[in-house]
C-alpha cells in the first residue's frame, strides 16, 4: 500500500523548516519540496557585506525602499497543487512601490526588484539556473550571480545575461538610478 504525502506549502513551510532535522542547515521550498543547504562560509559573508553595505546605504540615502540580506525568504510561486516555492535570497532590494510600508515578519510575497546570489561550493549551476528562472517568472527585474572563484558577476534580466569582471562597474539601471559599484570592490583583496 502506497502512502501519499502532501507537498509542503508556503503556509506550512515554517512549521516544517523548524523541525530538529533542519537545525544545522538553511532550507528552501522548491516546488513543494524541502531543499537543504549547508551554512555559508566566511568568504560568502564578507562578499555579502561588501555588496549589501553600499547598496543599503544608497537605498536609504535616496529613500528608495528596503535592502535585506542573509537568505531572506521570498514566496515566488503559490501553486494550486501545493507545490509552492520559497527561495532564500542572499541580498535583495525591494522598492517602495513593491513593499508599501514596513516589511513583513514572515516571507515576502513575490520577488524582489533586484536579487543578488553569491555562489557557494554547494551550489550547482542547474539549481542557480532554476532559481534565476523562478525569480524572473515571479517578476524580479534583475539578478546578480556573484562568482567568488572567478571574481566576476553575471547580471541576468528577462532580456539575457552579461558578465561583469574586475575593472567593470555594476549598476542596476532604472531599478536604482545612479547606483554603481566596482566589481573589484566586492571581492576580498
Amino acid at each position: 500500500m502506497a502512502v501519499l504525502t502532501q507537498p509542503v506549502t508556503a503556509d506550512n513551510f515554517l512549521e516544517v523548516a523548524n523541525l530538529p532535522e533542519y537545525a544545522d542547515c538553511a532550507v528552501e521550498l522548491v516546488e513543494g519540496e524541502i531543499v537543504t543547504m549547508p551554512l555559508t562560509n566566511p568568504q560568502h559573508g564578507e562578499i555579502l557585506l561588501a555588496l549589501g553595505g553600499p547598496l543599503r546605504s544608497f537605498v536609504m540615502a535616496h529613500h528608495l525602499g528596503h535592502v535585506t540580506g542573509g537568505d531572506v525568504g521570498f514566496i515566488l510561486e503559490r501553486n494550486p497543487y501545493g507545490r509552492d516555492t520559497i527561495r532564500g535570497i542572499d541580498i535583495a532590494f525591494i522598492s517602495s512601490e513593491r513593499a508599501q510600508g514596513p516589511l513583513p515578519t514572515v516571507f515576502m510575497d513575490g520577488a524582489p526588484d533586484l536579487a543578488i546570489e553569491i555562489m557557494s561550493p554547494s551550489n550547482t549551476m542547474g539549481d542557480i539556473r532554476r532559481k534565476i528562472n523562478q525569480l524572473l517568472e515571479a517578476g524580479c527585474r534583475q539578478i546578480w550571480i556573484v562568482h567568488p572563484d572567478l571574481r566576476e558577476v553575471d547580471v541576468h534580466t528577462s532580456e539575457g545575461a552579461k558578465v561583469h569582471r574586475e575593472g567593470d562597474k555594476l549598476f542596476a539601471g532604472d531599478i536604482l538610478p545612479g547606483f554603481e559599484l566596482d566589481v573589484a570592490d566586492i571581492f576580498p583583496k
